[in-house]
Formats: structure tokens, C-alpha cells, sequence
């Protein structure tokens, strides 16, 4: 089913988006250099690290999850090792964030968006910090034609009350330790009760779930992905599982 009829599916509606070039991705070494670049006190050359990477082929899917992501994962690393302080890693993924939204108006042709009529709501688990995942996945499952509501910008309404006062198909949480399981159990639990849809599905990523991905069991999930992109199409499939069980 997920060869023939799911992906090729997801390809019409969220299809890499060509830049010049032949498609490749980041190697390690790039991907070094630009975490080195985000994490300058004034981000250096960033632009045009961009544009040559652009230029040599990649794809605005690849720019980032092959290449923001990464760096990401790098920038933590660096705080978990104190090579970094946290005001120094805060300015970093702000800078991140930045460079995220700039590539995605600079490179997507919003034009090519097909509404799907399914909603997602993302949000962090309760005392999570790291929002940079969340950022990235709601650009694309709004680029898969998703109606999508994060709360990663807007915490002021609960997760709880937002699920009791709209119908969402799909609820997508992110975590990035380890210690936070329990209170995401809780929170899974909690939404599954107050959902105004009785056959709700939950995605859950984050770093913890790549390393781990039998966590997502152990929370109550009904599935997990590695990757944004890999997040659309486990929603997609879930929906479609449900839809064929009825």
C-alpha cells in the first residue's frame, strides 16, 4: 500500500523541489563548516555558505533536513560537550530559524500546494525546550497540503484545550530527553481522552525516538519518523490505515 499508493501520492504534493544543480546532499565537512558559521557571533558568510550549496545542487528538501537538521543536532552536541554556552546555542537556533524561513519563502512555490483536508496539531511535550523540529515539520506538512496548528509559538492555550474545542486527525509531539517520557505518557493518555475525535492519531519525534524508536510504544504513540519528511508520510499512512479499517 505505502509503495503504491502512499508515496507516490506524497510525491505530487510534497515533491522535492528542484535547485540548480545536480541533487546531492551535504557532506560532513559542509555541514561542520556551517555549524561553525551559525555559531559565529555575528553568523559570517552564512548567505553565501547557502548560496554555494545551492548552487552545487541542493534541493530545498535537502537544504533542510540534510543541512539545517544536522546542524541543529551539531549545535547541541556542542552545549551537551560545554563547547558552547547557552546564550551562545540560544542565538545560534534563532539564526537557524531565520535561515529556515528565509530558504522556505526564497525557494517554495507556494502555488503548488494542494489541500488535503487534514488537520495536524503539533506541539512540544510539556517542559520540552528545543523547538527547532517542530518548526520544520510544520513547513512541511503545510507544503503536503496539511492544515496545520503549532503551538511551539503560541503555548498560551494548552494542548488539552485546543484538542477539546477542534477536531484534528493527526497530533504531532516532539521530545529530546530521555527524563520527559513520563510526562509525554501522561500527556498522550490526556489528549486520547479530551479529543473531540475518537479515532485520534499521535506522532511523536524528536531525538530520544530516532535513538529509540520503541519509545513511541512505550508513550502510547501510534507511530514515529525519523525526519520531517518521514513524519508526513507516517500521518498520511496512519490516516489511511484508519480509513480502511472502517
Amino acid at each position: 500500500m505505502v509503495e503504491a499508493e502512499i508515496i507516490p501520492r506524497l510525491m505530487l504534493v510534497h515533491r522535492a523541489r528542484a535547485l540548480p544543480g545536480t541533487p546531492r546532499k551535504p557532506t560532513p565537512e559542509e555541514i561542520a563548516i556551517f555549524s561553525g558559521l551559525v555559531l559565529a557571533p555575528f553568523g559570517d558568510d552564512v548567505e553565501s555558505r547557502i548560496a554555494v550549496l545551492v548552487e552545487g545542487g541542493l534541493s530545498l528538501d535537502s537544504l533542510l533536513l540534510d543541512l539545517l537538521a544536522p546542524t541543529a543536532r551539531h549545535l547541541g552536541a556542542l552545549w551537551e560537550e560545554d563547547m558552547c554556552d547557552f546564550t551562545e546555542l540560544t542565538i545560534a537556533m534563532g539564526r537557524l530559524q531565520r535561515i529556515m524561513h528565509d530558504i522556505s519563502l526564497r525557494y517554495c512555490d507556494e502555488s503548488e500546494t494542494i489541500s488535503q483536508g487534514r488537520s495536524i496539531l503539533l506541539g512540544p511535550c510539556p517542559g520540552e525546550t528545543h523547538l527547532f523540529g517542530l518548526s520544520m515539520l510544520e513547513r512541511f506538512f503545510s507544503d503536503a497540503g496539511w492544515d496545520v496548528t503549532s503551538t511551539a509559538l503560541d503555548p498560551e492555550i494548552p494542548l488539552l484545550d485546543r484538542v477539546r474545542s477542534t477536531w484534528f486527525d493527526v497530533i504531532g509531539l516532539s521530545l529530546g530527553c530521555e527524563v520527559l517520557l513520563p510526562i509525554l505518557a501522561e500527556t498522550v493518555a490526556g489528549l486520547r481522552r479530551a479529543s473531540r475525535n475518537p479515532s485520534l492519531r499521535i506522532l511523536v519525534g524528536g531525538s530520544i525516538f530516532v535513538e529509540n524508536p520503541g519509545y513511541a510504544n512505550l508513550v502510547g504513540a501510534d507511530a514515529t519518523a525519523v525526519d520531517a519528511r518521514r513524519a508526513v508520510l507516517s500521518a498520511e499512512c496512519l490516516l489511511d490505515l484508519r480509513a480502511r479499517a472502517c
